[in-house]
């Protein structure tokens, strides 16, 4: 390999392990996980919380309870956007 093509590889791995370390090391060891971008993990959990709160909410027929699931059903909405955080061209 020529000389720019192992500076580009070294420049990949150091924003790779910058962005994402969790990734990077388990990349290193051979068992990779998955990208930052795609573990949504805390959606889901939130999620769950929405919809028990809107179900709750509408078997007491709680105004304030029926709002907080849907606004943590929006929250949980934009947790599933893999691209979030990212600036857009």
């Amino acid at each position: 390999m020529p000389q720019s093509d192992d500076e580009r590889l070294v420049d990949l791995e150091a924003r790779l392990e910058r962005d994402d370390p969790r990734f990077a090391r388990a990349l290193g060891a051979g068992r990779p996980a998955r990208p930052r971008e795609y573990r949504r993990t805390s959606a889901w959990w939130t999620l769950a919380v929405a919809v028990t709160a809107l179900t709750t909410g509408v078997a007491l027929t709680a105004g304030l309870l029926i709002a907080t699931g849907l606004v943590l059903t929006g929250i949980a909405a934009e947790l599933f956007d893999p691209h979030r955080g990212r600036p857009r061209p």
